[in-house]
């Protein structure tokens, strides 16, 4: 079955269930294409990306498997690290295991000390960051396709290579979504 079935029998068989969200999911699927034809990175680099996520999640899991939560985000080689560790030795120890990935150039760990968050708050968190690139996308001032969104346990973090005029403008659109807590900016400037 092409992924373009696919999509369709999926959005039939969740249709009911999103009834508010499926001209949001059409558009994605339609627009996904287009979204990686404006980023900002080579082809190179968003391979570069993918294969950094995976590494750094296979050292994570090998290391410490279920007694973290730990979410591996990398754009342009710089890595995001959200989620929960038990201890603080161990959210340092996930900092230096992803710096030791090939072409890592910079960690930012924003791994939170505690106990592993709830199926209902990572649903919270999925329904929020849908919400963010539903309005970036509506956004004619920043470029959808040039911010990556995160939702950790209602802190959205942005990502990406933007100029200083769009990163402002992603941050005021993701601090007015509903369930936005605080936003997190950990952008590249190209200005």
């Amino acid at each position: 079955m092409k992924s373009t079935s696919r999509l369709a029998v999926l959005l039939v068989v969740i249709a009911p269930l999103l009834q508010s969200c499926i001209p949001l999911l059409v558009g994605a699927g339609v627009g996904a294409g287009v979204m990686v034809a404006e980023d900002r990175r080579t082809g190179g680099t968003v391979l570069e990306d993918q294969t950094i996520e995976i590494k750094a999640t296979n050292r994570i899991t090998e290391k410490y498997g279920d007694k973290v939560n730990i979410s591996v985000t990398s754009y342009n080689r710089f890595v995001l690290l959200t989620g929960q560790a038990p201890t603080d030795e161990i959210k340092q120890d996930v900092s230096v295991l992803v710096l030791e990935v090939p072409s890592v150039r910079n960690v930012q760990n924003e791994i939170v000390v505690s106990g592993i968050s709830s199926t209902t708050s990572h649903a919270t968190d999925a329904l929020l960051t849908s919400r963010v690139k539903g309005r970036l996308a509506q956004n004619k001032e920043v470029g959808a396709a040039h911010v990556k969104v995160v939702s950790e346990n209602g802190s959205v973090f942005l990502m990406g290579l933007v100029t200083r005029a769009e990163a402002e403008t992603a941050s005021q659109t993701a601090a007015t979504t509903s369930g936005a807590q605080r936003v997190i900016k950990v952008f590249e400037y190209l200005d």
